[in-house]
């Protein structure tokens, strides 16, 4: 693992600083609030029964649209995803990766007490549909 990982607080940090914010939740979760200015680009979507599959553009649609120059902050609800999202942007020669810890949402731990707040419980900048942001549905149509 070569990607570094940041709280909230130190990716907002990052993308003032000029890095792209990818969130890697689901279209839905995207569309219910996300940080200002992210792009969404989700690692898994929305099968029929309404289960999880991995996205099969996922890395066509990310080398498509970032050069692997981009500097890259990838988020989810609560780190999971965006950390698989890291190895898989790692794999396609991207070289300045950070995950960031707690997600949108933030991380608990079994008994629902929270490890790592999120961006959203932190107050950082949201918005909601794709109003602040760039959609899946604009990138995979790139």
């Amino acid at each position: 693992m070569s990607y570094g990982t940041e709280t909230p607080e130190g990716a907002k940090k990052l993308v003032d600083s000029g890095w792209t914010y990818i969130d890697v939740r689901s279209v839905e979760e995207f569309e219910a609030g996300h940080p200002v200015g992210a792009f969404n680009l989700p690692i898994l979507l929305r099968d029929a029964s309404g289960g999880m599959v991995p996205n099969p553009a996922f890395a066509s649609a990310l080398t498509k649209s970032f050069p692997r120059e981009t500097k890259l902050v990838f988020g989810c609800r609560s780190g999971q995803r965006s950390a698989k999202a890291c190895e898989v942007a790692e794999g396609l020669g991207y070289g300045e990766l950070v995950n960031m810890a707690g997600g949108f949402v933030g991380a608990t731990d079994m008994f629902g007490r929270v490890k790592q707040a999120g961006w959203q419980s932190l107050g950082l900048p949201c918005a909601t549909a794709a109003v602040g942001g760039r959609s899946w549905r604009e990138l995979s149509a790139d």
